[in-house]
């Protein structure tokens, strides 16, 4: 039975919060164009991206009109990509693939296309290795490929010879989008335990076990979460940190009824199975749409101080208990993310140094995701790169959780410098790391990191 109560507020997230969909993103199942020649390939992709995603966007726009819910970006995720250059050479062919990926994704009026991507947490294959040396010249030519590489699981380990291959990767990226401040690198996720459903770039792909296609959907409200608790502190200036997480409890669970609302519509009209609802507090660059002002509401006056980790924490349980008793259909990375760059609050307390890299390590081992959007100096080497990646990865290992890595070196820039990408992608001041040499023998030595004992709890 609804509550006109329930209703009211859900009214109010709509039309003062800032309540979106962030994406609705169509999974496509890409195996079966694989073999022969790679313009062969190329086309069978190009035509059954066309003849699956033909009415997304229109069916989106639609939604949007009949509920009055904003459905910000429509996306396309696919099977990874390099299970389709295997048996092929040469970078020509990667990008041969990616441009009709592009195309199509153009084609289809589709935001981004994700699942151009690698999974050697355990070994590498050749076509594996193909896809990653050619991310450069690929993030370069295309305009919509986001790219993603998994190079750890709790049960595989952290493949460290993955982690170099993929550092060295990361710089030649950002040398070939120097012209637009390396931002090819920004296109590029790096991940342990990766979600096989993930409907946010530039992470998300098609994993084993999906559908032939499917339907998963994103939905973000920080502005929404921060309005309770400020409304929460108002009513009770004294109420306790219990309190506020039972407050956003609640209202993780409004905002995930109403995205699984729009995401199983969208699926029935575009007859394909409902996947997930990711319920995952993702900022934009706007004032009032940031999740580090959730933690400000909170108590935490500086982003940083002592106890923001703490903070990080309780907010990132509070949302996903509020998704889990919303939906059984929850999914993706489902939690709060901490991207510096798209978050104005962060990125400002980034630029004033009371958010340091180290800290946000700290806080990326309670939330979603991990390292994201962080911009560092154009002459950081691929060993500092490689411990920055093998810090996450064993956060996300020993913890059997989802950990990333994002980050963006920028050519000719040094600590301190701003950079402006734009429009959801953000704005925010290259930073450093605090010790940035003293790894390399260790980073060098290469092979792999066990896996940790709980990996053996079959």
């Amino acid at each position: 039975m609804l509550r006109s109560h329930d209703v009211l507020t859900t009214v109010r997230m709509l039309q003062e919060e800032n309540l979106d969909v962030r994406a609705v993103t169509m999974g496509i199942n890409l195996c079966d164009c694989a073999g022969g020649d790679m313009d062969t390939v190329a086309a069978a992709v190009e035509a059954k991206i066309r003849a699956r995603a033909a009415q997304l966007v229109a069916v989106c726009d639609d939604l949007t009109t009949a509920y009055g819910l904003q459905i910000v970006n429509k996306r396309l995720a696919i099977s990874p990509a390099s299970q389709l250059l295997e048996g092929h050479h040469g970078t020509e062919a990667a990008v041969r693939l990616a441009r009709a990926l592009d195309a199509a994704a153009t084609a289809v009026r589709v935001d981004l296309v994700g699942g151009f991507t690698a999974l050697v947490q355990k070994g590498m294959t050749p076509g594996e290795q193909l896809l990653i040396e050619s991310l450069p010249d690929v993030l370069a030519a295309t305009q919509r490929v986001c790219a993603s590489v998994n190079i750890a699981t709790t049960k595989a380990g952290i493949n460290v010879d993955a982690v170099n291959l993929v550092a060295r990767t990361i710089l030649r990226i950002a040398n070939a989008t120097a012209s637009s401040n390396g931002f090819g690198a920004a296109k590029l996720v790096v991940f342990a335990n990766i979600p096989e459903d993930n409907p946010f770039m530039a992470g998300a792909y098609l994993g084993a076990g999906e559908p032939e296609s499917v339907i998963n959907v994103g939905v973000s409200g920080p502005g929404v979460v921060k309005r309770a608790v400020e409304r929460a502190v108002a009513r009770n200036p004294a109420c306790t940190l219990d309190d506020i997480a039972e407050e956003v409890k609640h209202t993780a669970f409004r905002v995930t009824r109403t995205g699984e609302l729009i995401g199983r519509e969208a699926a029935a009209r575009l007859g394909v199975p409902f996947g997930v609802v990711d319920l995952s507090l993702a900022p934009t660059p706007r004032i009032g749409d940031s999740v580090g002002e959730i933690y400000q509401a909170m108590g935490i006056a500086k982003l940083g101080a002592p106890g923001t980790t703490a903070a990080v924490a309780l907010l990132n349980d509070a949302v996903k208990k509020g998704g889990a008793f919303a939906s059984s259909a929850v999914g993706g990375l489902s939690g709060a993310f901490i991207p510096v760059m798209e978050d104005h609050a962060l990125s400002e307390a980034v630029a004033a140094g009371t958010l340091t890299l180290e800290k946000l390590e700290a806080m990326t081992a309670v939330c979603s995701v991990g390292l994201d959007m962080i911009l560092l100096p154009g002459d950081t080497t691929a060993e500092t790169l490689a411990g920055l990646i093998l810090d996450e990865a064993a956060i996300g290992v020993t913890n059997a959780k989802t950990t990333a890595v994002r980050i963006i070196p920028v050519p000719g820039k040094r600590a301190g410098d701003r950079v402006d990408f734009g429009g959801l992608f953000g704005s925010g001041t290259v930073t450093n790391v605090n010790c940035p040499t003293g790894a390399e023998t260790f980073v060098n030595r290469g092979g792999h990191i066990p896996a940790p004992l709980r990996s053996l709890g079959n």
